[in-house]
Protein backbone atom coordinates (compact mmCIF):
# COMPACT_ATOMS: atom_id res chain seq x y z
CA UNK A 1 0.00 0.00 0.00
CA UNK A 2 1.37 3.75 -0.64
CA UNK A 3 -0.05 6.17 0.53
CA UNK A 4 2.13 8.70 -1.82
CA UNK A 5 1.15 11.49 -2.31
CA UNK A 6 -0.43 12.83 1.00
CA UNK A 7 -3.59 14.70 0.80
CA UNK A 8 -1.81 17.42 3.37
CA UNK A 9 -0.32 16.97 6.80
CA UNK A 10 -3.59 16.13 8.71
CA UNK A 11 -4.46 13.46 6.41
CA UNK A 12 -0.80 12.37 6.47
CA UNK A 13 -0.85 12.70 10.16
CA UNK A 14 -4.18 10.47 10.75
CA UNK A 15 -2.17 7.53 8.95
CA UNK A 16 1.12 8.14 11.00
CA UNK A 17 -1.17 7.79 14.11
CA UNK A 18 -2.38 4.67 12.72
CA UNK A 19 1.02 3.04 12.41
CA UNK A 20 1.98 4.32 15.84
CA UNK A 21 -0.93 2.39 17.68
CA UNK A 22 1.85 -0.18 19.40
CA UNK A 23 3.10 2.93 21.30
CA UNK A 24 -0.16 3.67 22.78
CA UNK A 25 -0.12 3.81 26.62
CA UNK A 26 3.41 2.61 26.69
CA UNK A 27 4.97 4.51 29.51
CA UNK A 28 2.86 7.66 29.30
CA UNK A 29 3.60 8.87 25.80
CA UNK A 30 4.49 12.13 24.99
CA UNK A 31 4.49 13.85 21.09
CA UNK A 32 6.54 16.78 20.41
CA UNK A 33 6.07 17.95 17.20
CA UNK A 34 8.82 19.52 15.07
CA UNK A 35 7.23 23.41 14.36
CA UNK A 36 6.10 24.35 11.91
CA UNK A 37 5.10 21.77 9.39
CA UNK A 38 5.27 19.20 12.11
CA UNK A 39 2.43 20.68 14.25
CA UNK A 40 -0.21 19.03 12.51
CA UNK A 41 1.24 15.99 11.29
CA UNK A 42 1.35 15.61 15.66
CA UNK A 43 -1.91 16.95 16.57
CA UNK A 44 -3.43 13.80 14.78
CA UNK A 45 -1.08 11.46 16.34
CA UNK A 46 -1.27 12.82 18.93
CA UNK A 47 -4.95 12.32 19.38
CA UNK A 48 -4.58 8.68 17.87
CA UNK A 49 -2.62 7.66 20.89
CA UNK A 50 -4.79 9.60 23.53
CA UNK A 51 -1.65 10.98 24.30
CA UNK A 52 -0.50 14.83 25.63
CA UNK A 53 1.18 17.10 23.03
CA UNK A 54 3.70 19.30 23.11
CA UNK A 55 6.28 20.88 20.85
CA UNK A 56 10.08 20.81 20.74
CA UNK A 57 11.90 23.71 18.98
CA UNK A 58 14.94 23.08 16.62
CA UNK A 59 16.29 25.25 14.22
CA UNK A 60 18.63 24.17 10.77
CA UNK A 61 21.72 25.86 10.59
CA UNK A 62 21.80 26.72 6.99
CA UNK A 63 25.09 26.62 5.16
CA UNK A 64 26.37 30.09 3.96
CA UNK A 65 25.40 30.80 0.67
CA UNK A 66 23.13 27.86 0.71
CA UNK A 67 20.89 28.14 3.27
CA UNK A 68 18.46 25.28 2.15
CA UNK A 69 21.63 22.93 2.58
CA UNK A 70 22.11 22.12 6.03
CA UNK A 71 25.56 22.33 8.11
CA UNK A 72 23.90 21.15 11.58
CA UNK A 73 20.88 22.03 13.76
CA UNK A 74 20.38 23.48 17.34
CA UNK A 75 17.77 22.23 19.73
CA UNK A 76 16.49 23.57 23.33
CA UNK A 77 18.82 23.44 25.84
CA UNK A 78 21.91 24.69 24.19
CA UNK A 79 22.23 21.16 21.76
CA UNK A 80 24.25 21.65 18.71
CA UNK A 81 24.68 18.41 16.24
CA UNK A 82 27.12 19.32 13.27
CA UNK A 83 27.32 17.43 9.60
CA UNK A 84 30.89 17.20 9.84
CA UNK A 85 31.20 16.18 6.04
CA UNK A 86 29.45 19.56 4.73
CA UNK A 87 31.48 21.74 7.46
CA UNK A 88 34.65 20.08 6.40
CA UNK A 89 34.16 19.27 2.17
CA UNK A 90 32.88 23.10 2.18
CA UNK A 91 35.53 24.62 4.30
CA UNK A 92 32.98 26.50 6.29
CA UNK A 93 34.93 28.29 9.03
CA UNK A 94 34.17 28.52 12.81
CA UNK A 95 33.48 32.31 12.93
CA UNK A 96 30.72 31.85 10.45
CA UNK A 97 29.15 28.39 12.06
CA UNK A 98 28.96 30.73 14.80
CA UNK A 99 27.33 33.63 13.17
CA UNK A 100 24.30 31.10 11.77
CA UNK A 101 23.85 29.40 15.48
CA UNK A 102 23.41 32.97 16.90
CA UNK A 103 21.13 34.19 14.40
CA UNK A 104 18.94 30.77 14.46
CA UNK A 105 19.12 30.69 18.55
CA UNK A 106 17.55 33.91 18.48
CA UNK A 107 14.65 32.72 16.33
CA UNK A 108 14.68 28.92 18.44
CA UNK A 109 13.96 31.40 21.56
CA UNK A 110 11.31 33.76 20.16
CA UNK A 111 9.37 30.88 18.91
CA UNK A 112 9.37 29.19 22.25
CA UNK A 113 8.05 32.41 23.37
CA UNK A 114 5.32 32.36 20.67
CA UNK A 115 4.06 28.92 20.84
CA UNK A 116 4.49 27.90 24.82
CA UNK A 117 4.29 31.23 26.20
CA UNK A 118 4.26 30.56 29.98
CA UNK A 119 3.34 26.86 29.68
CA UNK A 120 5.49 25.06 32.07
CA UNK A 121 7.50 22.35 30.32
CA UNK A 122 6.50 19.11 29.70
CA UNK A 123 8.00 15.75 32.49
CA UNK A 124 9.85 14.25 29.49
CA UNK A 125 11.82 11.28 32.37
CA UNK A 126 10.58 7.89 32.28
CA UNK A 127 8.30 8.68 28.95
CA UNK A 128 8.21 7.75 25.88
CA UNK A 129 9.14 10.53 23.59
CA UNK A 130 7.03 10.56 20.02
CA UNK A 131 9.25 13.29 17.85
CA UNK A 132 7.11 14.11 15.01
CA UNK A 133 7.76 16.20 11.59
CA UNK A 134 6.20 15.95 8.16
CA UNK A 135 9.12 15.01 6.41
CA UNK A 136 12.95 14.11 7.13
CA UNK A 137 15.33 15.10 4.63
CA UNK A 138 18.82 15.62 5.85
CA UNK A 139 18.13 14.11 9.47
CA UNK A 140 20.16 17.21 11.25
CA UNK A 141 17.02 18.79 13.19
CA UNK A 142 15.94 15.36 14.43
CA UNK A 143 19.52 14.48 15.41
CA UNK A 144 19.57 17.85 17.33
CA UNK A 145 16.17 16.99 19.01
CA UNK A 146 17.43 12.96 19.88
CA UNK A 147 20.38 14.86 21.43
CA UNK A 148 18.49 17.24 23.39
CA UNK A 149 16.00 14.68 24.86
CA UNK A 150 18.31 12.25 25.72
CA UNK A 151 19.43 14.62 28.34
CA UNK A 152 16.27 14.08 29.89
CA UNK A 153 16.23 10.49 31.11
CA UNK A 154 13.33 9.27 28.30
CA UNK A 155 12.35 5.81 28.69
CA UNK A 156 12.13 5.83 25.25
CA UNK A 157 12.71 8.16 22.14
CA UNK A 158 10.73 7.21 18.59
CA UNK A 159 10.94 9.51 15.63
CA UNK A 160 8.13 9.50 13.61
CA UNK A 161 7.44 10.94 10.03
CA UNK A 162 5.13 10.55 6.96
CA UNK A 163 7.71 10.56 4.60
CA UNK A 164 11.96 10.22 4.64
CA UNK A 165 15.06 8.64 2.36
CA UNK A 166 15.81 5.32 3.28
CA UNK A 167 19.69 6.42 3.96
CA UNK A 168 18.23 8.93 6.74
CA UNK A 169 16.00 6.66 8.25
CA UNK A 170 18.82 4.12 8.61
CA UNK A 171 21.38 6.81 10.20
CA UNK A 172 18.32 7.23 12.79
CA UNK A 173 18.09 3.97 13.70
CA UNK A 174 20.97 3.99 14.86
CA UNK A 175 20.25 7.18 17.15
CA UNK A 176 16.16 6.89 18.39
CA UNK A 177 14.86 3.68 20.29
CA UNK A 178 12.75 3.46 16.65
CA UNK A 179 11.84 4.51 13.91
CA UNK A 180 8.35 4.90 11.87
CA UNK A 181 8.09 6.22 8.46
CA UNK A 182 5.41 5.74 6.25
CA UNK A 183 7.46 6.12 3.16
CA UNK A 184 10.94 6.18 2.43
CA UNK A 185 11.57 6.97 -1.56
CA UNK A 186 14.60 6.63 -2.58
CA UNK A 187 14.33 9.63 -5.07
CA UNK A 188 13.71 11.98 -2.76
CA UNK A 189 14.39 15.34 -3.72
CA UNK A 190 12.48 18.04 -1.32
CA UNK A 191 10.07 16.72 1.33
CA UNK A 192 6.66 19.05 -0.54
CA UNK A 193 6.34 17.22 -3.59
CA UNK A 194 5.30 14.18 -1.30
CA UNK A 195 2.01 15.94 -0.55
CA UNK A 196 -0.15 17.65 -2.97
CA UNK A 197 -0.82 20.50 -0.09
CA UNK A 198 1.58 21.44 1.71
CA UNK A 199 1.63 25.19 2.44
CA UNK A 200 3.85 27.07 4.58
CA UNK A 201 2.20 27.27 8.11
CA UNK A 202 2.41 31.03 9.67
CA UNK A 203 2.94 31.21 13.81
CA UNK A 204 -0.82 32.03 13.90
CA UNK A 205 -1.88 28.96 12.39
CA UNK A 206 1.01 27.21 14.56
CA UNK A 207 -0.73 28.78 17.64
CA UNK A 208 -4.29 28.23 16.99
CA UNK A 209 -3.44 24.26 16.32
CA UNK A 210 -1.64 24.61 19.67
CA UNK A 211 -4.32 26.04 21.39
CA UNK A 212 -7.24 23.83 20.25
CA UNK A 213 -4.86 20.57 20.98
CA UNK A 214 -4.53 22.18 24.60
CA UNK A 215 -7.75 23.20 25.57
CA UNK A 216 -9.08 21.36 28.58
CA UNK A 217 -12.36 18.98 27.78
CA UNK A 218 -15.58 20.65 27.95
CA UNK A 219 -16.70 20.55 31.71
CA UNK A 220 -12.62 18.85 32.37
CA UNK A 221 -9.75 19.96 33.58
CA UNK A 222 -6.85 20.54 31.48
CA UNK A 223 -4.59 17.32 30.78
CA UNK A 224 -0.83 17.44 31.65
Amino acid sequence: MSYLPFANRVSAGQALGHALQAWRGQDSPLVLALPRGGVPVAVEVAAALAADLDVLIVRKLGTPGQPELAMGAIASGGVRVMNDDIVHTLGIPASAIERVANAEMRELERRSAAYRGQRPPPVYAGRTLILVDDGIATGASIRAAIAALRLQDAARIVVAAPVAPPETVAALSREADAVVCLETPADFGSIGRFYRAFPQLTDDEVRALLARAWAPPRGGAEHT
